[in-house]
């Protein structure tokens, strides 16, 4: 059995002013996609101008937090938010959802696309292999914070989190740390550095999310106060990622067909 590391959830306090680990992530992640969009921007045939790489992680950033927490609000809290409508905003104490999230991150690329007159599916393609990168931050921001941990295991692997009780468990934070984050990283960086026809980057991140959170979410407890969805198996985050897969699917076949 592995030793959970509890790594204060505080990185930084300055009287009262708290600098979490969880935030700290949220940052490095739009750092790193800010640099690596200017990266790529600055290729000849990018089609992209490195100013407007600032602008367009200012939206992204926008609807990452606002969808993110009205997602995790509507799909995993909606019941504590009629008891307490304040918990929408109490973003320091958790609580993102990714597909909300991503719904965000869809309107506000609609919006930027409006401003620099691009279209909806360019622009996608670019930003999708940069997400992984904000991903693979944000579950190190969950494993730091003890939540979001696995189901009990009897494999050496397994960790005993505070607040999980005292049996071992999956740390499903760093399983999706690695395949969300990391290798969806590696594979979608690769695929999109040649040409490839509009939609298909676009299709194969929503292939590789999908089938990696229906994956992790084995090993991953359903939250409490929602178990599972149906079967003694399906969770909320498998029910929202499987038709991810199948509109990835959709969009790589029709983004290769219309090229032929």
């Amino acid at each position: 059995m592995l030793t959970y590391p509890n790594i204060d959830p505080v990185a930084l306090a300055l009287g009262p002013v708290k600098i979490h680990w969880y935030g700290l992530m949220y940052l490095i992640g739009f750092a790193a996609a800010w640099w690596l969009g200017r990266f790529r921007a600055r290729k000849a045939d990018s089609g992209w101008k490195v100013e407007q790489i600032d602008d367009l992680i200012f939206y992204a950033a926008l609807g990452v937090i606002l969808g993110g927490r009205i997602g995790y609000i509507l799909f995993y809290n909606f019941a504590n938010f009629i008891d307490n409508p304040l918990i929408l905003i109490r973003i320091w104490e958790g609580g993102m959802s990714f597909h909300g999230g991503l719904l965000g991150v869809l309107v506000s690329m609609l919006l930027f696309g409006r401003k620099v007159e691009k279209g909806f599916f360019t622009i996608t393609d670019f930003i999708a292999p940069l997400v992984p990168v904000g991903l693979m931050a944000g579950r190190i921001g969950n494993f730091i914070n003890g939540e979001l941990w696995g189901r009990v295991t009897d494999h050496s692997i397994g960790m005993v989190f505070p607040g999980g009780g005292p049996m071992p468990r999956h740390p499903s934070q760093l399983y999706e740390a690695a395949l969300e984050g990391l290798i969806l990283f590696l594979l979608l960086w690769w695929f999109s550095a040649k040409p490839r026809p509009r939609m298909a980057v676009s299709g194969l991140f929503l292939i590789g999310y999908g089938v990696a959170r229906t994956v992790v979410e084995f090993a991953r407890e359903p939250d409490d106060h929602l178990g599972f969805i149906a079967f003694d198996w399906l969770t909320m985050g498998q029910m929202l990622s499987l038709p991810m897969v199948m509109f990835g699917v959709v969009l790589l076949a029709f983004a290769y067909r219309r090229r032929a």
